[in-house]
């Protein structure tokens, strides 16, 4: 097994369906310019409510890559 150096980032991604589909929009994204990407950890989530109903959700996280 290979020693890896991990940096870390935090992203919240955003979604009108799910918690889980907030996370996935964060690493689609973050893909595009984020390379080898290992794991990832939720550090908060939460939603927004308007006119007394989830309008959407937010999850905020901490993408862990390995450093070239």
């Amino acid at each position: 097994m290979q020693e890896h150096v991990y940096k870390a980032i935090e992203l919240t991604g955003s979604s009108k369906v799910s918690l889980e589909d907030a996370v996935k929009n964060a690493i689609t994204k973050a893909a595009e310019t984020v390379h080898n990407m290992r794991w990832f950890q939720i550090i908060d989530s939460r939603g927004y409510i308007e006119d007394k109903s989830v309008s959407y959700w937010q999850v905020t996280l901490k993408i862990g890559f390995t450093v070239d």
